[in-house]
């Protein structure tokens, strides 16, 4: 790996470029407007997975959007990572917020990323983190440095739940058989403090709809009368919570994984300033449930969250109308041994009992996910970490983050393999928000780290 900064260096304009070119395809594959698109980055990543040096390389049609498959095999015999990633990308909304167009790329310098970051959907969730594994083999390949076999699977639905990822990994086992998955589509906690994710929360995404009269009604002939879905919804939601910010529903919290004193003393460790978080959001103060501190809010403890309401007239000026129906969207995020269908299944149940006799409630499940923890001691994290701890110069803290990846806990259940979550970015890098962005650091970062994974991995699999 000696040479790796210098062949960095002399191809960083390259990969930039590449990235940008990648960013430029408005792959949104909640949008069905944007097949093509979604279609047109398929060919993309498949056309770099070529040129990087893999041998073999494949576009795979799906029940949905293709998966992107490419291995370079040198050995049966040594250890084979399975890289995966996603090429599809959230929607951009609101368009209004952002500071330059989401699909034109534009590299910006800011206070975390002095070198300048790059500003565009998908930067940094996935195409950019992906991107660095495709880079660090591509340099690997050039300069006989893999040390091991290596696998692509980028997928084109994970920001709509992967619906069609589980048949495909039942269906082609064999072919994507691994000792251990890598994925960088989580972060760290800052430049100078490397940490390389361990647990990842479950989802349960459902809509909900509330229905009164059979239309629209005037609102001055039938005000105080008849129901309005809107305040029904309104006050509904409000009684999921209660006055400690604590879920409401009926057995939500039964399976809920306690972390012991000592383990969260351990995490306590972990660098996090709350003023400078509070900055960072230009908020008053922070708000969740009684008895937790911020991070294990947002790491080890499950949420209920309100994504989207909406009902109504809401365009310019007034229409004096009492909606026929109103909406929401709901995500709760789940800690282990939280199970999503469960989950849902009281959420529905609950919900339903808070309706009065004057609305009608229908509760639609999207997708979800199970929660994941990935041992400390394994082969895998101690690679991960050697290879932070080569490139940065420190040991990486484990960390819990609050997204989450529902195909990792499918994985483990396919493969029986481990994953490691060697993210790059940074919680400010305002993912599935407007100005996403990527340092152009982190990226190169990423690029020289991979390859030493890569070398330990192997090493300590011998």
């Amino acid at each position: 790996m000696k040479d790796i900064n210098n062949y960095i260096n002399s191809n960083k304009d390259r990969f930039i470029n590449e990235l940008i070119e990648l960013l430029k395809i408005p792959s949104i594959s909640a949008d069905k407007a944007y097949t093509k698109d979604v279609l047109e980055a398929a060919k993309a990543v498949k056309k770099s997975l070529d040129d990087a040096g893999c041998d073999n390389t494949e576009i795979c049609e799906t029940k949905g959007y293709p998966v992107v498959y490419g291995d370079k095999i040198i050995d049966p015999n040594l250890p084979t990572v399975l890289v995966y990633g996603h090429y599809d990308v959230q929607p951009p909304d609101p368009m209004n917020l952002w500071t330059s167009p989401p699909f034109e790329p534009v590299i910006k310098k800011t206070e975390l990323h002095p070198d300048g970051a790059i500003f565009a959907r998908g930067a940094c969730d996935d195409k950019g983190q992906f991107f660095m594994h495709v880079k660090a083999v591509e340099y690997m390949i050039q300069n006989d440095e893999l040390p091991c076999n290596v696998k692509f699977m980028i997928e084109g639905e994970e920001e709509v739940g992967s619906d069609s990822l589980e048949d495909f990994l039942k269906e082609n086992s064999e072919k994507l058989k691994n000792d251990i998955i890598l994925i960088s589509d989580t972060g760290m906690i800052a430049n100078d403090t490397p940490s390389i994710t361990t647990g990842l929360r479950g989802l349960s995404y459902v809509e909900v709809e509330v229905t009164g009269a059979n239309r629209d009604l005037h609102s001055g002939i039938y005000g105080g009368a008849a129901p309005n879905p809107i305040n029904v919804l309104a006050k509904m939601i409000a009684q999921l919570h209660d006055e400690n910010n604590h879920i409401t529903i009926p057995g939500f919290y039964d399976k809920v994984q306690v972390i012991p004193d000592d383990e969260r003393a351990e995490m306590a460790k972990a660098p996090f300033n709350l003023e400078a978080y509070k900055k960072s959001l230009d908020i008053g103060d922070v708000h969740g449930e009684k008895g937790y501190t911020t991070p294990e809010r947002f790491g080890i403890r499950p949420t209920l969250d309100v994504n989207g309401i909406w009902g109504g007239y809401t365009g310019e000026g007034a229409k004096t109308v009492i909606a026929s129906k109103a909406y929401a969207k709901i995500s709760m995020r789940l800690v282990p041994d939280q199970d999503w269908h469960e989950i849902t299944k009281l959420f529905t149940k609950h919900f339903e009992s808070l309706a009065p006799k004057s609305v009608k409630v229908k509760v639609s499940p999207h997708h979800g996910g199970q929660a994941y923890v990935t041992p400390i001691d394994s082969d895998g994290y101690q690679a991960a970490s050697k290879a932070m701890e080569t490139t940065f110069g420190k040991t990486p803290v484990p960390q819990r983050t609050g997204g989450s990846i529902p195909i990792v806990a499918l994985f483990e259940n396919v493969f029986d393999s481990k994953t490691i979550l060697l993210g790059f970015g940074l919680d400010s890098d305002a993912i599935h928000s407007p100005n996403e962005h990527f340092g152009v650091w982190n990226f190169l970062k990423g690029i020289e780290t991979i390859p030493y994974f890569y070398k330990y991995y192997t090493e300590m699999k011998a």
